[in-house]
């Protein structure tokens, strides 16, 4: 009998319930609980990555460092001097979650994050992270980021294997910033007339001819990264391929267009395709006195409103510039409270935010703990 792939993880349909539940049995049972992964992790300055398969923690190879797979979930782990002159740590705990990763990896990946958080003594910022929506702060720690298709339960090939002359992949380049850092981010996408848009640079991959496209609103430094990973493709294949560039508007630009069927347009870039309403950030304190999750709206939003010994939800997931979901968790709040708080930040944006915003960053913070982008809203 054939093997089927378990359920697929819908972020704007699922509500993670890990602690007491199924999932946690089944993660306990097949990786115990003592985790060896996590012996030396955090101790030194550094960038950690795993990634999630068949319930356990696997480290991921360092050469593919900002390389992800849309089929998986992953565990990484940012380990940071506070200061230059201190050699005291701080740390940037994030999960990432691809877009057909599995409830069961989608699950263990959130458990997991938890359990490195107590192992580290609760000291790091918890990051979750959602394929397309992933944080600045994420994507700042990779020079190049590479989203492709594929994953541990695909059986897919290294992008260091020789790849067949016969293919039809488009990948959609584009520049992240944050701060004074820019990220090439390269996005595996299905070729479709609906996944060109403008503002960035398109590679299309045949095989035996790579076409790239850059759109009139693209800067410089992607069309430059854009070439440098068309060089990739074309070392790979030992240079038994032909390399075509073409510019929007620009002579024989209806020819890249036209491999994905007549009549083809650019569609709107997508900060034009999302019209919805900004609204102030918005915070809640967190009460599960009754037996249910309450979330109780608290004015002003300032650090007057805080208290050591609750939780409380800031909201500011329509902000245009980093949207995000913040839980704060003071200093006196109960344990129960403490390992409970991703769960809770998923069931705030499973009743309240269906839909686009389902899949923004949440991003759980100690009291004395706090990351910036918190601060900031505050200040």
């Amino acid at each position: 009998m054939a093997l089927t792939r378990p359920e697929r993880y819908d972020i704007k349909d699922s509500n993670i319930a890990l602690l007491g539940s199924d999932l946690e049995k089944r993660v306990r049972e097949r990786a115990g609980d003592k985790e060896s992964a996590w012996e030396d992790a955090g101790k030194e300055p550094g960038l950690r990555i795993w990634r999630i398969e068949n319930f356990h923690v696997v480290p991921w190879p360092e050469k593919n460092n900002g390389l992800f797979y849309d089929g998986d979930s992953y565990i990484v782990l940012h380990t940071y001097k506070k200061s230059a002159d201190s050699d005291a740590l701080a740390h940037d705990l994030h999960f990432w979650l691809g877009e057909n990763t599995t409830q069961d990896e989608a699950g263990t990946a959130a458990y997991k994050t938890v359990e490195l958080d107590d192992h580290l003594h609760g000291a790091p910022v918890q990051y979750r992270e959602v394929q397309d929506n992933e944080s600045n702060r994420f994507l700042s720690y990779f020079p190049k980021f590479q989203c492709l298709k594929g994953g541990v339960a695909t059986g897919f090939h290294h992008v260091t294997d020789p790849p067949p002359l016969d293919l039809n992949k488009l990948y959609r380049i584009s520049a992240s910033k944050s701060g004074s850092l820019t990220a090439l981010v390269i996005r595996e996408v299905a070729p479709v007339q609906a996944n060109l848009r403008k503002g960035d640079v398109f590679v299309l991959d045949k095989g035996s001819k790579v076409l790239q496209f850059n759109t009139k609103a693209s800067v410089g430094k992607e069309k430059f990264k854009a070439a440098e990973f068309v060089q990739s493709l074309v070392d790979a294949r030992q240079g038994q391929c032909s390399v075509t560039v073409y510019d929007e508007g620009g002579a024989g630009s209806g020819v890249f267009l036209g491999e994905f069927g007549d009549g083809t347009t650019l569609q709107p870039e997508a900060n034009d395709t999302v019209h919805t309403e900004t609204t102030n950030p918005t915070l809640f304190r967190l009460s599960d006195a009754t037996g249910q999750v309450v979330f109780e709206q608290t004015k002003p939003v300032s650090f007057d409103s805080l208290v050591s010994s609750d939780v409380f939800l800031l909201d500011d997931s329509s902000n245009p510039d980093g949207p995000a979901v913040f839980v704060w968790l003071g200093r006196e709040s109960s344990l129960n409270e403490r390992r409970l708080a991703g769960e809770y930040a998923q069931r705030f944006l499973y009743d309240n935010h269906l839909g686009e915003r389902s899949a923004v960053p949440v991003i759980t913070m100690r009291e004395g703990d706090e990351a910036p982008q918190f601060l900031k809203i505050f200040a």
